[in-house]
């Protein structure tokens, strides 16, 4: 039995590999690929189907890789983001005095995965799971900072942005303006627009690709950090480098 289901997953890991290498690909094309029968393919995709992990092109009719791939993806990179991420996020604290966070994009919205804080810090509750409106926040804004303007108009619409709160911002072309700020800076900043009296800065950590995977944050009281808030940018945006680094040569 053991052999049997270790073979029938090597099977269904050929189809995802041939999926992987083509894109959408017919269910007849994929069999010549991959030298089986049409009818046992076309029943493997349609299992694979059900549990999200290839989806059937509505046009073509031909399979892709699915949802359930890419999330189950981001999950592992996410993982090896925290393992990774620790020491720099408390060398930043141990440096700037305050509080630290690594933040991703998840469904929409801000996740915080990870937290360090100094010994005075300021919020009695932790901010991992929770989820924020990326425009309300400066580890937002870093987040979607390397998306293109038409994607940035499709997904922020002026009614998006009043609906989550981003004041700062009337129209869409006030968050390429910041956007644009923080590709020239490195870093991006609030000032109590996401909590009043709070002050907070936040800069991009790459993939090997170059693409913004993470961001870290810090945020703080503003009569502690408002003054040296750029300060606190540029020093974080020089540890989000470095992270950056050490996650392309891991």
């Amino acid at each position: 039995m053991v052999r049997t289901n270790a073979s029938g997953l090597r099977r269904d890991l050929e189809l995802l590999d041939v999926l992987a290498e083509h894109g959408v690909v017919g269910v007849m094309r994929v069999a010549e690929l991959v030298g089986r029968e049409k009818t046992q393919v076309s029943r493997a995709l349609a299992s694979l189907a059900e549990e999200g992990l290839v989806e059937r092109d509505q046009d073509t009719l031909g399979y892709r890789l699915g949802w359930r791939l890419y999330a189950l993806a981001a999950r592992t990179g996410e993982a090896r983001l925290v393992a990774t991420a620790g020491p720099y996020l408390r060398r930043l604290v141990s440096q700037i005095h305050e509080t630290a966070h690594l933040c991703v994009l998840r469904g929409g919205d801000v996740l915080t995965l990870l937290s360090e804080s100094p010994s005075h810090a300021f919020r009695g509750v932790g901010w991992e799971g929770i989820s924020v409106a990326v425009p309300t926040t400066s580890a937002g804004r870093v987040l979607i900072s390397d998306w293109e303007p038409a994607v940035i108009r499709d997904w922020f619409t002026p009614e998006r942005l009043a609906a989550a709160g981003a004041v700062r911002f009337g129209d869409t072309d006030a968050l390429l303006e910041e956007i644009a700020r923080i590709r020239a800076h490195g870093y991006a900043t609030v000032d109590e627009e996401f909590e009043v009296g709070v002050v907070g800065c936040s800069a991009p950590v790459r993939d090997f690709r170059g693409r913004v995977v993470a961001a870290i944050n810090v945020a703080a009281p503003k009569g502690r950090l408002g003054d040296k808030l750029d300060a606190a940018g540029r020093l974080t945006a020089k540890i989000a480098v470095e992270l950056s680094a050490r996650l392309v040569t891991r």
